[in-house]
């Protein structure tokens, strides 16, 4: 297990060599119950707000596709 432990290391500090750095993002866990229904409870708020249609316009206004297969 060293072997592993010890090229994990020197991976880690080549990326740290290059100015990268690690970073944990916690998401939400698609495969929890209840997810699906809260997903749908979510988009049914949003289905009536009345700055919905504006901010998805914006979005849509405000990506940049280039270069990007669709």
């Amino acid at each position: 297990m060293k072997v592993v432990t010890e090229r994990v290391k020197r991976y880690r500090d080549k990326l740290r060599e290059r100015g990268l750095r690690p970073v944990q993002i916690w998401v939400a866990d698609t495969r929890r119950p209840g997810f699906e229904l809260e997903c749908r409870r979510q988009s049914a708020l949003l289905k009536s707000d009345a700055h919905e249609k504006e901010v998805l316009e914006f979005l849509e206004r405000a990506a940049d596709r280039e270069g990007w297969e669709a």
